[in-house]
């Protein structure tokens, strides 16, 4: 068996999830803390799983960057202000760009486990809200070394081969003979086919409007939108984007890649409801997908992009599936050198691969494109009336995840 920790579940669904519309960098969703999104999302995905809030026995939030003063509390208070009972616990995931993966497999992993039947998972980030931070000024700012960095760019960097993870990319281009044609050649098809899917995608995303969000005996939350904007519901990077434009655009790491062909910066949150086969009969629910199995891998830092590839080929071998078995899947594509390089290893039919476009066109919020990916994937099987899908990411540093679900 390949290199792997993971585990097959017998008996645990995807009930249902939801998310918002993926607001471009600094934009509509640029306000907002990554809880209120959280919080939205996660009283939207109960109301339509069908499973109310004091039902839930456990809260997962994902969430890479701190981006409130109140960060430590986020997945108490998503469970909170979405009217979980008091006494369910929550726990915070970080898996860097898997983190979102990270809150379904803890939720079938739980329930696998028999700690809980009903789990509520939220993925949420902020990329606007990154802090200008300096870590070592505690103790007073020294002559000439009073320095401020921003950490969205610097947190990019992985220190252990000193490279930024579009260097990594790079690395895969070199490595699997990739142009910048072909690169740019992909960016477009992926936007290309965000646009053609505007209809489809529109049926996971909940609207965000200007709301108040109460706990009897605390403090209120809200969400308020930018003056005169009065609800929220798109994926704003989604444009047309012939190939010629990306042509024009400068390299951003010395070779193949650009802003252009690489994930879009977005805000977003996206939640689901994961539960056991029993609640799912007895509750006569009909949920998206069955949880077949999920696989985690390590691979070499400098190529971290590569990770998808050994872990969709882990998690086929756990649940004893060929390739060919797969009908859909869903790749994040971080960087077009990078899904690249998953496709020409793997020998992937693109023509089954990010059929709605990706990240590229849709963009990548960091703790929340897991959840995303997992609903899209069970969606786009019942869509198209087929059986198996695979959602699947590299992560910063050098690891990979992969989910099979099956309708």
């Amino acid at each position: 068996m390949l290199k792997n920790i993971g585990m097959t579940y017998d008996d645990v669904w995807l009930v249902d999830g939801l998310r918002t519309g993926f607001a471009d960098y600094n934009s509509t969703l640029r306000e907002i803390s990554p809880t209120d999104l959280g919080i939205k999302v996660a009283r939207a995905a109960m109301a339509r799983s069908g499973i109310a809030p004091a039902e839930i026995d456990m809260v997962v939030a994902g969430n890479m960057a701190q981006s409130s003063f109140d960060a430590y509390f986020l997945p108490r208070h998503i469970g909170l202000y979405s009217g979980v009972p008091a006494d369910v616990p929550a726990l915070l995931v970080h898996r860097l760009c898997g983190t979102g993966f990270e809150t379904i497999i803890q939720a079938a992993d739980a329930i696998t486990l028999g700690k809980a039947e009903r789990v509520l998972c939220v993925g949420t980030e902020s990329m606007s809200r990154n802090p200008v931070a300096a870590y070592t000024h505690r103790s007073g700012f020294k002559m000439g070394q009073v320095e401020f960095k921003d950490f969205l760019w610097e947190a990019t960097k992985d220190t252990a081969p000193g490279l930024g993870m579009g260097d990594t990319a790079e690395n895969l281009a070199r490595k699997y003979n990739l142009s910048r044609e072909e690169v740019d050649a992909f960016a477009a098809e992926s936007f290309a086919r965000a646009q053609n899917s505007a209809e489809f995608r529109a049926g996971e995303i909940v609207a965000v409007e200007n709301e108040t969000f109460t706990c009897d005996g605390y403090n209120d939350r809200s969400i308020r939108l930018p003056r005169g904007v009065k609800s929220f519901s798109a994926d704003e990077h989604v444009r047309p984007t012939p190939i010629e434009v990306l042509r024009d655009l400068k390299p951003a790491f010395k070779g193949v890649q650009t802003g252009g062909n690489s994930s879009a910066v977005v805000d977003g949150a996206a939640g689901a409801v994961v539960a056991a086969g029993k609640v799912v009969r007895d509750k006569g629910l009909k949920p998206l997908g069955r949880v077949v199995a999920a696989a985690l891998v390590g691979v070499p830092p400098e190529i971290m992009g590569i990770g998808p590839a050994p872990a969709i080929r882990a998690v086929l071998e756990r649940a004893g599936l060929t390739l060919a078995d797969i009908d859909r899947f869903e790749i994040n594509e971080a960087f077009g050198a990078q899904y690249l390089a998953v496709e020409k290893d793997l020998g992937l039919d693109r023509a089954k691969a990010n059929v709605n476009g990706g990240a590229i066109a849709l963009g990548h919020p960091l703790g929340t494109t897991g959840v995303r990916l997992c609903i899209t994937v069970a969606r786009e099987l019942r869509r198209a009336g087929l059986k198996r899908g695979i959602a699947s990411a590299c992560i910063g540093g050098g690891q990979g995840v992969a989910i099979l679900i099956e309708v």
